[in-house]
């Protein structure tokens, strides 16, 4: 990282960041075309293991381009301000940001797309408790889960 003066070092200031986000950006590499998209998340963060859940359509772009090239990085932002400078070329912009890269995977099994559905409903309502996912319907949906291998955090006040 370029500006080590604006990393976030500490675990718990870098899952904070992906806790008050709702949206992240995955971006894919389409024949050696970069293709970004944004989704909706879940996640869980357990044994130092960052792992990111979204469902989408069965079909589209987004799925073929991951079934032939898994590899995929992530981005989260937000505390978005504009800092006004004393001079025109002053101006900045304060933020907080992840990055991290990772492969993704298409979760076939019903109890673990219902997990993976579980921690996604529980980052976007904020609500922690049991929800009730129709199993047909949970059979017709794809549910894929990024395994991070590494991500980075910054922010700038």
């Amino acid at each position: 990282m370029r500006r080590s003066d604006r990393e976030i070092t500490f675990i718990e200031e870098k899952l904070a960041v992906i806790e008050k986000n709702k949206v992240m950006r995955l971006a894919m590499v389409d024949n050696g075309r970069p293709y970004v998209v944004p989704l909706n998340y879940g996640y869980t963060y357990e044994n130092g293991t960052l792992t990111l859940y979204f469902h989408c359509a069965a079909e589209g772009r987004k799925i073929d381009i991951l079934k032939t090239n898994s590899d995929v990085c992530f981005e989260m932002d937000g505390e978005h301000k504009l800092i006004e400078g004393k001079i025109d070329c002053a101006y900045g912009y304060s933020f907080e940001s992840v990055i991290g890269s990772g492969k993704c995977e298409f979760i076939t099994d019903v109890g673990e797309k219902i997990n993976a559905l579980t921690q996604l409903m529980k980052h976007q309502t904020g609500v922690d408790r049991k929800y009730e996912f129709a199993e047909s319907m949970v059979e017709k949906i794809c549910v894929c889960k990024i395994t991070a291998d590494e991500f980075t955090a910054k922010a700038r006040k």
